[in-house]
């Protein structure tokens, strides 16, 4: 029988992180209206909103997937199906290396954007990574960073992914990755890292940019 591709935006903040806004339940219900069949929860340096939203996500009848997005000392890397904290200000490879240890999978959080391109030397010396996120709907400039993450990836031999990077429910699924898997995390997260996957995404519109901005404003204030 041949394997339908899954719907899943692989990058999705929730409150618990600090520049986030939306509720579980929000974020569930949107990743629904959108089409998805499940969302990778990938707050930054902390499992709170993976684990409460494994929790709610059995009683809605939708997959969650818990990652977490880690702060090493080199960018972001999220970690997929991830239950244990990761600490973060590690270095990358140490950081990869408990993410395996913990038996997930290290994806190269948005590798190439304008303000970060000394990053890209960096991930090209760590040879643990399982994949590389070349579309984030977040990322700016849009389309170069999604060029040169996509040769990077290209250049590692590394699968592509993709995800919103959403901070605002109603952003879950501006970017998604087709995942060539059954309904079952280990079997995605497999997939995944044997490169069974096709990104696929835009960028977040400039409105939702400015929401955001004043959004982070008012919580300085």
């Amino acid at each position: 029988m041949k394997l339908l591709p899954l719907k899943i935006d692989l990058h999705v903040h929730t409150c618990y992180s600090d520049d986030a806004t939306s509720s579980l339940e929000e974020i569930i219900f949107y990743a629904k209206k959108k089409g998805l069949n499940g969302i990778a929860i990938t707050d930054h340096d902390t499992l709170k909103g993976a684990r409460k939203a494994l929790k709610l996500a059995s009683k809605r009848e939708f997959m969650i997937i818990p990652g977490i997005e880690v702060t090493t000392l080199q960018g972001h890397v999220l970690g997929l199906n991830i239950t244990t904290f990761i600490p973060q200000n590690l270095s990358l490879v140490e950081t990869v290396d408990k993410i395996h240890e913990a038996a997930g999978i290290a994806i190269a959080a948005h590798p190439i954007v304008f303000i970060k391109s000394h990053i890209k030397q960096r991930i090209a010396s760590a040879s643990n990574f399982d994949g590389v996120e070349v579309i984030n709907s977040s990322a700016f400039p849009f389309f170069l960073s999604t060029r040169l993450s996509q040769a990077l990836a290209e250049r590692l031999k590394l699968p592509q992914t993709a995800g919103s990077d959403a901070h605002h429910a109603s952003e879950i699924g501006t970017a998604y990755t087709m995942v060539k898997a059954d309904s079952d995390i280990d079997k995605i997260i497999e997939a995944i890292r044997n490169g069974a996957v096709t990104p696929f995404g835009k960028a977040i519109s400039w409105e939702t940019r400015v929401r955001r901005g004043a959004s982070s404003l008012k919580r300085w204030i």
